[in-house]
């Protein structure tokens, strides 16, 4: 999508920062709105934590598109040509920000949410234009991880949906195109499921936060970074693929080592994960943890695509 010179942001916190991040790295001018207490100062500071990431993983020094900061929602939305929603995961907010900037923009440009599980068609509901709004959620940090699940509503257009991948592709994103709407979306609703069985392991006292994160940092988790649960059992049926790994495994429902709920909610529960993520990890500033998080990231983006496996690590051209 040449024609979107000026992105728009509406909320400047870690996933509306990460969003400026990459539109700048790309050539973008960048129009930020955001109402809260030293919000710019945010936006400045977390693009210059990003920024040093994104020449790394691209090889190179990265000149800036030109941004802007607004305290005027009207003024973003009127002088973008794409607007990019990551305000605080409240609903009746979004669906505010929405019909106000649905009110302010010229009707062709797309506002997609950065939401993380709220429906589009609730969003765009009181939209004069809903047909050009959707999901398109990313993964933080934004800047680094290349994923965006585009969702549409019931209202939007399946045009929306193609100038929308056309633009993420621009931006060196990975689309994951869902065909409709469900809440928490694809990604969300496995990491949820991930989430629930470490609860459960905490609740029943069996380890530890930290011995819980090196079950999936040490074996899964290096297996997950190119593959899927899907290509994993497919390779696990040998040369008969999935089809006999259904033949040789029961593919229980509900099997008994599951546990399907979060487990309930207490005090000391909650105390026991505080205080055992605290005595793993607190002895290290958040900033360094940041750190260290993106330089692994852009180390297993380069070797995927020394593999073949598509990273979004190179840095289009643009038209």
């Amino acid at each position: 999508m040449s024609t979107v010179k000026t992105a728009g942001i509406c909320g400047v916190g870690l996933i509306g920062s990460g969003w400026a991040a990459r539109f700048l790295a790309h050539g973008l001018d960048v129009v930020a709105y955001d109402p809260g207490d030293g919000a710019e100062e945010q936006l400045y500071r977390h693009i210059d934590t990003a920024w040093p990431s994104m020449e790394s993983l691209h090889g190179r020094p990265l000149e800036r598109g030109k941004l802007s900061f607004t305290r005027d929602i009207a003024e973003m939305a009127a002088a973008a040509d794409w607007i990019q929603e990551a305000a605080p995961e409240r609903e009746d907010l979004k669906i505010s920000a929405f019909t106000q900037m649905d009110a302010a923009s010229r009707p062709d440009v797309i506002i997609a949410s950065s939401s993380s599980g709220f429906l589009p068609s609730r969003l765009q509901s009181e939209c004069k234009h809903p047909e050009r709004v959707i999901i398109g959620h990313p993964f933080n940090p934004v800047y680094i991880l290349p994923l965006v699940e585009t969702v549409p509503g019931d209202k939007t257009t399946p045009e929306t949906l193609d100038r929308a991948g056309a633009f993420y592709r621009s931006v060196n994103m990975k689309v994951l195109r869902l065909k409709k709407e469900i809440d928490g979306y694809v990604c969300d609703r496995l990491q949820e499921a991930m989430w629930r069985e470490a609860l459960h392991v905490m609740a029943k006292d069996v380890a530890s936060a930290e011995e819980v994160d090196d079950s999936i940092i040490y074996s899964a988790g290096l297996r997950l970074a190119f593959m899927g649960p899907f290509q994993t059992f497919h390779l696990a049926g040998g040369e008969g693929g999935i089809r006999h790994f259904f033949d040789q495994f029961s593919i229980e429902l509900n099997p008994p080592w599951t546990d399907l709920q979060f487990p309930p909610w207490s005090d000391a529960l909650e105390n026991r994960i505080i205080d055992s993520c605290e005595e793993a990890y607190s002895g290290t500033p958040v900033a360094e943890w940041e750190a260290k998080r993106n330089a692994v990231l852009v180390d297993m983006m380069k070797v995927l695509e020394k593999h073949g496996i598509g990273a979004g690590t190179a840095m289009p051209k643009r038209s």
